[in-house]
């Protein structure tokens, strides 16, 4: 199973830092102790220093990493904040069907209530969710078959 892992880097900043990536970790570490043999895709440990990149290689790996999201089985949006690179990937996610879970307060938001299969309030409710073995039941009901046939 190949599990992307979307999320804020810079969202709505105005600067050219980035916000805590620590939610990364513990979602990766999540799900390899619940799944061992599970693919993560994670476009921050791939990156690290992206905001330093120059037009070319950031436009290069913007590209690289939106078309990563659409090979994901899962994609995990973390989104205390807005993100349009988050939203993107969601967006090329839908489109190849892949299961989604955003994570986010944004519950308003059409592109993510009609992107994504759940919506969780919290980092903490998805760890749960992971650790009790929601998401692999979830998954193997829904077999990735398809999720989203009916929007399409």
């Amino acid at each position: 199973m190949h599990v992307f892992i979307a999320g804020i880097m810079q969202g709505v900043r105005l600067d050219d830092q980035i916000d805590d990536q620590n939610y990364r970790m513990r979602i990766s570490d999540a799900l390899k102790e619940q799944m061992p043999d599970v693919r993560i895709t994670d476009p921050f440990a791939l990156n690290p220093y992206s905001v330093e990149y120059g037009d070319d290689q950031a436009r290069q790996t913007f590209f690289k990493m939106t078309d990563l999201a659409a090979t994901a089985d899962v994609l995990i949006a973390y989104l205390p904040k807005t993100s349009m690179g988050t939203a993107m990937e969601m967006w090329q996610a839908y489109h190849n069907h892949a299961y989604i879970i955003a994570v986010t307060p944004h519950i308003h938001h059409w592109a993510i209530r009609f992107t994504a299969n759940e919506i969780l309030p919290d980092l903490d409710t998805l760890i749960t969710r992971i650790q009790d073995g929601h998401l692999a039941r979830v998954l193997g009901e829904s077999a990735l078959v398809d999720s989203h046939s009916e929007a399409d």
